[in-house]
């Protein structure tokens, strides 16, 4: 791997994975809210930061996400569902990545194995669910899901090595979670970078459209 892209450079696992790539030799272009605009919220942002970006890239890695957005946790039941946390949810979590990924083929090579990844989660998971709650949360989780098995479908048309997945990376001790994790065990990002990249060096191109968790395992759709 000799080039990487990561979008929301600057959060807790994305800040690691761009420290892990470069401790690898890898080139990273990182691209953030905080630093260069890049509001995945804002179509506009998104059309203009990456129609800037020059490729290719071997690595295509979207790490931008939240657990809350303006403050609305996630819901314990249906019945706290409103319509303006489920359009942020989808906004932040479903639709910013579809924008990224409709500059994928043209930041990819033709010639040899590329990966592109959006972090995803568990919880996005719908035979995985078996505890309710966190409705819209889930429901972006598992409409990236869709997006990504979609984009791995047509990806492959034109590019021929190319490998396009979800992947959950666990729960990683950050901002991002600090207020759910409970009893859950959790991971430094460091590990969690570690983790993430030795899933996408094993992957191979039938992987393609899949959901795999930190350790390479398949979550079911």
């Amino acid at each position: 791997m000799e080039k990487a892209l990561i979008i929301g450079a600057t959060g807790g696992i994305g800040r690691a994975l761009v420290a892990e790539l470069e401790a690898r030799g890898v080139s990273v272009a990182g691209l953030s809210r905080s630093i260069d605009g890049l509001d995945l919220t804002d179509p506009e942002a998104v059309e203009r930061i990456l129609g800037s970006v020059e490729g290719p890239f071997d690595l295509i890695l979207v790490a931008s996400g939240a657990l809350e957005v303006d403050g609305a946790a996630p819901e314990k039941s249906i019945r706290a569902v409103t319509a303006q946390a489920m359009m942020n949810q989808f906004a932040v979590n479903a639709v910013g990545p579809a924008l990224v990924l409709r500059h994928a083929a043209r930041l990819m090579p033709r010639e040899r194995r590329v990966v592109v990844a959006v972090l995803s989660a568990r919880v996005g998971s719908i035979g995985d669910n078996h505890l309710g709650g966190w409705i819209s949360y889930r429901a972006a989780k598992a409409a990236v899901n869709q997006i990504v098995h979609t984009a791995a479908i047509e990806l492959s048309r034109t590019h021929k090595q190319s490998i396009c997945v979800s992947l959950h990376p666990g729960t990683v001790a950050t901002a991002f979670t600090e207020k759910y994790l409970g009893r859950h065990p959790a991971v430094a990002p460091g590990a969690a970078a570690q983790n993430v990249l030795g899933v996408i060096d094993g992957l191979a191109q039938g992987d393609t459209g899949g959901f795999f968790d930190w350790a390479g395992k398949p979550i079911s759709w």
